[in-house]
């Protein structure tokens, strides 16, 4: 199976970006030195997430158009959520950012700040509202982002005239939206929206129920097997004192890889490396973890797919069918 490995900087213990925790997103030299040290580190993206930091998620725009001017290859994870700007404006500026990066741009959606397990989940009113704003946030984006004609809409949360996005193919364009969850709430506005989601931290037997609910939500949308499953993790030396921190593989290289096979085997085909930047440890993640972990899944999958010793690869009824 294929494994893809994106790079989240500057993290705190509850996943959210520290004030100045990644300060070479704003110091232009530090950003295309550390930048071009993840991408020959093998990894396939970088978030940018200044939620947490002094200027707030409207930063994020500029710093990701700024990542994706310095880099060829690594696709720019942009953190947002709704409600900071109208969605006309979003997906105005978003179309832009996408057109300048050649594609490389997607969109992390955040529930508005609010914590799955600080609420009541489905009972919450709050919570409820939250990810029905998201949900038609999302919806205009989509709908911007594919019309041909502008169009009109009324809804709870959002009024549009002549909503429309110029400049744009005539068959429209998508963007890749990541989104994550617990609750039936959150997982039913994902299952509709989300290309990519990000899971929770726990074992791999945690990790496969919440892959199948996701799954499960999705299909109600025809989806059910259009969704890819990313897991935050951690290489930090002391686990971050969390109850919803990544999950942590400490250790030598190989026993950090061969612990991320039994998730990999649950469903997860992308691995979210989250932690302060670090070149030694980049260097150290693109020369030994990632390739052990590549290699060792690859071998497992030629196992599979070889016949054991001592049998052909031809089935019995394969070999009666013949005769």
């Amino acid at each position: 199976m294929s494994i893809e490995f994106t790079f989240v900087p500057g993290t705190n213990s509850n996943g959210r970006s520290a004030a100045g925790a990644a300060p070479f997103f704003f110091d232009p030299h530090a950003s295309a030195v550390a930048l071009a040290r993840v991408e020959d580190a093998g990894f396939q993206s970088v978030v940018i997430d200044n939620s947490g930091g002094p200027a707030g998620l409207l930063t994020n725009f500029d710093l990701a158009a700024n990542a994706a001017a310095l880099t060829s290859s690594l696709q720019i994870v942009l953190t947002h959520w709704a409600g900071v700007v109208a969605p006309t404006v979003a997906a105005r500026q978003l179309a832009s950012l996408a057109a300048a990066s050649e594609g490389r741009l997607a969109l992390r959606i955040l529930p508005d700040g609010i914590a799955e397990d600080d609420v009541a989940t489905d009972s919450h009113p709050s919570h409820i509202a939250t990810w029905q704003r998201t949900d038609e946030y999302l919806t205009l984006l989509k709908r911007l982002w594919s019309n041909d004609k502008p169009f009109d809409h009324e809804g709870p949360f959002y009024s549009v005239r002549g909503g429309f996005v110029p400049n744009k193919d005539p068959r429209g364009f998508a963007i890749p939206i990541r989104m994550t969850g617990l609750s039936g709430t959150s997982l039913k506005v994902a299952g509709r929206h989300a290309d990519i989601f990000e899971l929770a931290s726990g074992a791999p037997e945690d990790v496969r129920v919440l892959i199948a609910r996701v799954r499960g939500a999705a299909a109600q949308y025809g989806r059910s097997g259009k969704i890819r499953f990313a897991m935050p993790v951690s290489f930090m030396r002391e686990r971050p004192l969390s109850r919803s921190d990544a999950v942590h593989v400490p250790g030598p290289p190989p026993r950090s890889a061969l612990s991320l096979i039994a998730y990999a085997d649950a469903g997860v085909s992308e691995f979210m490396v989250t932690g302060p930047y670090d070149p030694e440890k980049i260097e150290r993640f693109g020369q030994a973890i990632a390739p052990l972990l590549r290699n060792s899944l690859a071998r497992k999958e030629r196992r599979a797919i070889s016949p054991a010793p001592g049998q052909s690869g031809t089935s019995t009824m394969g070999r009666r069918l013949r005769a």
